[in-house]
């Protein structure tokens, strides 16, 4: 039987590393319960203190079937490179320049809200390499445009 999956961010900041992965992946920040106009409103009607509401943030994609990715806050900074990443596919299908070109349009969006790049991998038809960027989310998470 398949199962859903979950993505689940340890971070410093849920709520503005969800905005950034929400736009990033075009999903859109998990609406707060029926009968709350904002997740704030309801926080406090949980009793939830002001200074705890940006412990956990979510998004869920905007449309079709996707997993939902979590953000939780935690006491310790990121120190390690990561041992799983998401890779964006941004160029599905595309090769050569027009690959590149595609994906080095991407890089500088994201850029704009707050990613860093770390390298770039051409294409090499030699090792059957279609080319990548890899860079990293506002708190240093590494990822791959593909």
């Amino acid at each position: 039987m398949t199962k859903d999956v979950q993505i689940t961010f340890d971070c410093a900041d849920p709520g503005t590393l969800a905005l950034f992965w929400a736009e990033a992946l075009g999903y859109e920040v998990q609406p707060p319960p029926p009968g709350f106009e904002s997740w704030d409103a309801a926080l406090a009607a949980f009793g939830v203190p002001p200074e705890q509401r940006n412990s956990r943030s979510a998004i869920v994609a905007a449309e079709g079937s996707h997993p939902r990715v979590f953000f939780q806050r935690v006491p310790e900074g990121k120190t390690v490179k990561n041992r799983v990443h998401l890779d964006i596919r941004a160029a599905p299908g595309l090769e050569g320049d027009e690959r590149m070109n595609t994906l080095e349009t991407e890089a500088d969006r994201l850029a704009a809200l707050g990613a860093t790049r770390a390298y770039r991998v051409e294409p090499d038809s030699a090792t059957g390499e279609s080319g990548f960027i890899t860079m990293h989310d506002p708190e240093g998470n590494e990822f791959c445009l593909d």
